[in-house]
């Protein structure tokens, strides 16, 4: 008997795998992630917006802005660069530097501190001296602005004539030639008398962006203020530069909200993996047993084997093909994350390390295996009770809606957190349990659940295969209209 199943699981994998759609879809993730990181390089867009300052009133203010925007650029870079240095404990490269420290923001002292140091470039230097593959590895942020040079005809303009100059440089006529300017910023001459300043946008202007503005020049306008009633300058600038010093304390990367995200990567994929490799293999199965039947070949192999040892091949083979797909495509991930450098590497590692006990991986191989059984029989009983693709649909698509929709509601609640009695209730139906249960992994679930939940899961696989194996033996020489609903249940009944 078990001779006749692996030859009957045999011949359903060659089957299977003999076909291009299969080839194709093994190698669509693959592609993926060779093809992912090159085609954001390609297809990106810059984000950078263009700011044009003119200060009429003496250049102290806007080389103050200038100097604002860069600090703010240099802090992104300071964060991501200590990101990258925890993430890959790289902190012995400099152990003094405020770049190995685990803050996750910096002040502006810190960012004045990073740049005097000699900034990414010294950064990236002495990274390089115990790790040249993370000082190559590492990618940083694009800048948020980028200051424009002012031509003289406009730094010179009336307020009057300066509208009709600014709107070809704000809305060129020709969309091919050079990018528009995205902020123009003026500040006039009796600035500090008057306390107005103009903006040109092109478009609605980022709020953090006008934040920054509003926050240097209410300095500037506090030092002109107490310098016009009689205070000496270094003690009006002094004094006007007076802000709290905000000390952030943030969880480490990888805890707190961004915790459960990054813990949550991989069971969610886990659990989108099982859904598609279910649904493709699943359905060439059901082709097969379709053209099987159109054929007349079922009446050749039930000449070799039982109905029982067909039904039991065709569901180890069909486990098979999902197993293999599975596998490939985790091989793909452990590649990139391990022997590739990048982004992906980054998502893929802090990912990995949540899943790496024992029971973890225990836990998602059995539910993986567990929502193959159960959903491969159903796609094989459908296949034997239809006799083309067209009778297939009619139960098909409910079976489909049955599956897909709560389980598209699963990883929603899942990745915002909220979790509750929807989460909890899912895990407990057993045609739900294996993505309930590889989703929850990543925020955490219960051993007692895994366990209960499990063997109900067995459970309902062992009743499943008998009542469906006897609607299967039952059409497997059937032919004529497809049945009912009335008519399938009667056939689960014993001795029917």
């Amino acid at each position: 008997m078990i001779n006749h199943i692996l030859l009957v699981a045999a011949r359903e994998f060659r089957q299977i795998a003999a076909t291009r759609s299969f080839w194709i879809t093994l190698l669509i993730v693959p592609l993926a992630f060779a093809a992912g990181p090159l085609a954001s390089r390609i297809t990106g867009k810059s984000n950078v917006e263009t700011v044009m300052l003119i200060d009429q009133s003496g250049d102290t203010t806007g080389a103050a802005i200038k100097r604002q925007i860069e600090t703010n650029d240099q802090r992104f870079v300071l964060i991501a660069l200590a990101r990258y240095v925890q993430r890959h404990d790289l902190q012995r490269a400099a152990p003094g530097a405020v770049w190995t420290r685990d803050a996750r923001w910096f002040g502006d002292a810190d960012v004045d501190a990073f740049v005097a140091g000699g900034g990414l470039k010294a950064a990236l230097a002495a990274i390089a001296k115990v790790s040249p593959d993370d000082a190559k590895g590492f990618e940083p942020p694009e800048a948020d602005y980028k200051i424009v040079e002012t031509p003289p005809v406009i730094a010179a303009a009336s307020p009057q004539a300066i509208d009709g100059l600014l709107e070809p440089l704000l809305r060129p006529a020709d969309k091919s030639g050079k990018k528009p300017i995205d902020y123009v910023l003026l500040i006039p001459r009796d600035f500090g008398t008057s306390p107005v300043v103009r903006l040109w946008a092109n478009g609605q202007p980022r709020a953090s962006f006008v934040a920054s503005l509003q926050g240097v020049l209410t300095g500037d306008l506090r030092t002109r203020f107490l310098q016009a009633n009689g205070t000496a300058a270094p003690t009006a600038a002094a004094a006007s530069a007076i802000a709290p010093a905000i000390s952030v304390t943030t969880p480490p990367e990888g805890s707190g909200r961004e915790r459960v995200i990054v813990r949550s990567i991989l069971p969610l994929a886990s659990a989108y993996i099982l859904m598609m490799s279910l649904l493709l293999s699943g359905s060439w199965m059901l082709q097969g047993a379709i053209e099987e039947r159109s054929n007349k070949l079922i009446e050749t192999l039930l000449a070799c084997v039982t109905p029982n040892e067909l039904m039991y091949g065709k569901l180890i083979g069909t486990v098979a093909i999902g197993l293999a797909m599975v596998v490939t495509w985790v091989a793909c991930g452990l590649f990139a994350a391990y022997a590739t450098q990048g982004d992906i590497a980054d998502l893929i590692k802090p990912a990995l390390e949540p899943v790496s006990s024992f029971g973890s991986i225990a836990t998602i191989i059995f539910f993986f295996v567990a929502g193959y059984l159960m959903v491969s029989m159903i796609f094989l009983v459908i296949g034997v009770m239809s006799e083309s693709m067209r009778d297939a649909q009619g139960f098909l698509t409910p079976v489909m809606m049955l599956i897909v929709v709560p389980f598209t509601l699963l990883l929603q609640s899942v990745l915002s957190g909220k979790g509750g009695v929807f989460v909890e209730a899912m895990t407990w139906i057993p045609l739900y349990a294996p993505f309930a249960v590889l989703g929850r992994l990543g925020s955490g679930i219960p051993t007692w659940q895994v366990l209960g939940t499990g063997a109900v899961l067995v459970l309902f696989i062992i009743g499943e295969v008998i009542l469906l194996g006897r609607v299967f033996r039952a059409n497997l020489l059937g032919t004529g209209a497809r049945p009912s609903l009335k008519a399938i249940i009667a056939m689960m009944r014993p001795g029917a």
